[in-house]
């Protein structure tokens, strides 16, 4: 398995506190028209945080099922609990997913050694790929790029990472020490920096702003492969105050606030997570006006 291009962490849109699986469906369908090369249920922007383990299992066969093999899934299968995310990782695998998001282990800030041995017993038990996810922001600990090469050396279906570190010095390093190995995966986890990690090796994005302009992600990975830096310097440019806007209260928030603003879904969230404050959603509101979303 080879992503190359735009994966849109999918929201999960929420009415009257249960999921709203109509719509669901709609979104996949919707990335699949726009170029989207895979979803990405369950992950932190679909606010796996706070599904029930019912409800993460519903949302992967529904994704799945809509999917109908017309877009990789890469399901969020991750927790801070080993067996916990064996058994997420089990499901998923049974459901048909191409590959597993799997989270640095959170709250407990394990050791490197400690990440070794988690990610290890989780792909000794699948056979679909696995990409470790690490976004020290929400967990607290970074796994450190000695530590991917020894994971991706030591474990045959451990295949990508997606990196949210913010630096590109870790990423660089990263994809440096495992430039032999063609199957690798080196994803962006932060829109901002896609282009960034582009030129660094990084074969796509996991993305957030792909949501609501999943096209214009699209184009421009697929303008840089094709060698058109000055195109996907512009589409990285018109998209950069938009992404700061999505990002100006902690994820899903805004993302889904701007849904809710073009009917997409509904702004629905779980708690601790609050709707907008006004401030905030007036600065969303500026920047999707001027991008085009908004009239």
């Amino acid at each position: 398995m080879l992503i190359r291009g735009s994966c849109t962490a999918l929201i999960t849109p929420f009415k009257s506190g249960a999921i709203d699986e109509k719509r669901l469906r709609e979104l996949v369908d919707f990335q699949i028209a726009n170029r989207t090369v895979a979803v990405v249920p369950c992950g932190s922007t679909g606010e796996s945080a706070t599904l029930s383990h019912w409800e993460h299992e519903r949302v992967l066969e529904i994704v799945v099922d809509q999917a109908k093999g017309r877009i990789a899934v890469i399901a969020g299968s991750g927790s801070n609990s080993t067996q916990e995310a064996i058994e997420l990782t089990r499901h998923a695998q049974t459901v048909g997913v191409d590959a597993a998001l799997v989270i640095v282990p959170y709250y407990n800030k394990p050791t490197q050694q400690g990440m070794f041995e988690h990610f290890s017993k989780i792909a000794h038990t699948v056979s679909i790929p696995i990409i470790i996810y690490n976004i020290p922001g929400r967990t607290a600990v970074n796994m450190l790029p000695a530590t991917v090469v020894r994971l991706v050396e030591s474990n045959k279906n451990i295949l990508g990472i997606k990196e949210s570190s913010g630096s590109l010095d870790q990423a660089s390093e990263i994809a440096s020490a495992l430039r032999g190995h063609k199957d690798f995966m080196l994803l962006s986890g932060e829109d901002s920096l896609s282009l960034p990690l582009l030129a660094v090796g990084a074969v796509g994005v996991i993305s957030v702003l792909a949501n609501i302009a999943p096209r214009d992600v699209s184009d421009m990975c697929r303008q840089f492969f094709k060698g058109n830096i000055k195109q996907a310097q512009a589409l990285h440019y018109k998209m950069l105050p938009l992404v700061q806007a999505l990002f100006v209260e902690t994820n899903p928030s805004p993302i889904k606030t701007a849904m809710e603003l073009m009917r997409m879904a509904s702004g629905e969230l779980r708690l601790p997570l609050t709707p907008l404050l006004p401030e905030s959603k007036k600065k969303l509101v500026h920047e999707m006006k001027k991008y085009g979303l908004l009239k």
